[in-house]
């Protein structure tokens, strides 16, 4: 099988979606399945089947003509594309109800991503453990990133502290933010930001609930 990967020019969206597959092949996986052909894979994903193939063949040709997807080959495949296959340490900046609610959600540390630090600027804070984290105040990032190999950081602050929490991520080094908090932020172009803005799914929902009822 060839997996030549074609990384040049790969649509966010085909990334987005592979995130899609993996979970999709994960509960498949669990639940024994060991082939797939690519329409009951797009049913499942909720995509067409010649979608999930183009996606695919961006990183390889994976399927066996007349039989499928080997589901467990094709899941350490994707993950193997999304740099999933690893551990990944992150740093969560701020330790409000939010924060406190990442520092347990177990999904986390099942998928690969490891929240090792926990940091707030707020003294009352500092010092305290949760869930066997110390929360550090967020000035020792600088030292604490290398220190616990951290590469990834979660902002989970208010918003009006969001834009000095993903500065205070950069200068420690840290290349790629999850931001929680409902701010914009202005990075280097050499740092990757994600969004969690929950108000865009709800949006989408009324709206698709709204035109449906018309």
């Amino acid at each position: 099988m060839n997996q030549t990967p074609k990384y040049e020019h790969i649509p966010r969206a085909t990334i987005q979606r592979l995130a899609t597959y993996l979970q999709v092949l994960e509960a498949m996986d669990k639940d024994g399945v060991q082939v797939i052909s690519s329409e009951p894979l797009s049913r499942a994903c909720d995509v067409n089947a010649s979608q999930v193939r183009k996606d695919l063949a961006y990183f390889g040709e994976f399927g066996v003509r007349g039989v499928g997807y080997y589901v467990s080959y094709l899941l350490e495949v994707i993950k193997a594309c999304l740099n999933a296959n690893r551990e990944w340490r992150a740093a969560l900046v701020g330790v409000g109800n939010m924060g406190r609610a990442l520092l347990n959600y177990q999904e986390f540390r099942r998928h690969g991503f490891t929240i090792v630090g926990a940091f707030d600027c707020d003294p009352f804070k500092i010092g305290e453990k949760i869930y066997g984290l110390e929360v550090f105040c967020t000035k020792t990032l600088v030292e604490k990133v290398p220190e616990l190999g951290i590469e990834i950081g979660i902002i989970t602050v208010p918003p009006e502290r969001a834009q000095r929490a993903a500065t205070q991520l950069v200068d420690a080094g840290i290349k790629g933010i999850l931001n929680y908090s409902a701010a914009r932020i202005s990075v280097p172009d050499h740092v990757f930001v994600e969004y969690v803005n929950f108000f865009h799914q709800i949006y989408s929902l009324t709206f698709n609930i709204s035109t449906k009822q018309r």
